[in-house]
């Protein structure tokens, strides 16, 4: 699809290019440096509204160090499980230990993306998917680790629902991009409406 604006994603994360890419959109990638940890820590407020910090943050980062024209791209996920927040694992044995605390209940992805336009934030968006995981055992967590490997680590819910991510669940409410880390559709919806791609 052909872009009107200059598009610029400001993530690492290599499954929203994909989301991106595989819309047909062209754009360039320019990882922010934005502090995650230093924001979580001093943000008092609900999911949501840490999501969308984030997600302007990032964005926001990105056109101060290299202002452009276009539209730059901030995202971020929060996962939220009986009131706790949960960030990405440090290692296996913490994947593991955040797996047995969301087993057998329903835990929330809480996502955003912003728009920054010249500086501003022009438009945004928040989701909020239920996903919920079934009573698996001991015996299968430890095959699912096992065969799913280090790359869990890059989920905040230690799972890939383009992988194997799927085993892990009973019902998941909510869209499929969302989940992904990227609310697509809302998203094109955006840069339609300022101008980034023709309506």
């Amino acid at each position: 699809m052909k872009l009107t604006k200059n598009l610029i994603l400001a993530s690492k994360s290599g499954v929203r290019a994909s989301v991106l890419r595989g819309a047909g959109l062209d754009f360039d990638v320019q990882v922010s440096g934005v502090d995650e940890a230093a924001l979580k820590q001093a943000h008092s407020g609900t999911a949501k509204d840490l999501a969308l910090a984030l997600a302007e943050a990032k964005a926001r980062a990105v056109y101060d160090v290299s202002p452009r024209d276009g539209l730059i791209i901030g995202a971020d996920q929060i996962l939220e499980c009986d009131g706790a927040l949960y960030d990405k694992p440090g290692d296996m044995d913490e994947a593991r230990a955040n797996l047995l605390t969301f087993r057998g209940k329903t835990h929330f992805l809480v996502g955003a993306v912003a728009l920054i336009e010249n500086g501003d934030m022009v438009w945004s968006h928040c989701v909020r998917v239920a996903l919920t995981m079934r009573n698996f055992s001991d015996a299968f967590l430890d095959a699912y680790l096992a065969e799913a490997g280090p790359s869990i680590l890059s989920s905040v819910g230690c799972y890939q629902l383009e992988g194997l991510g799927p085993h892990l669940f009973d019902a998941i409410d909510g869209d499929y991009f969302s989940i992904l880390g990227l609310p697509l559709l809302p998203l094109l919806d955006g840069l339609r409406a300022h101008g980034g791609l023709a309506a």
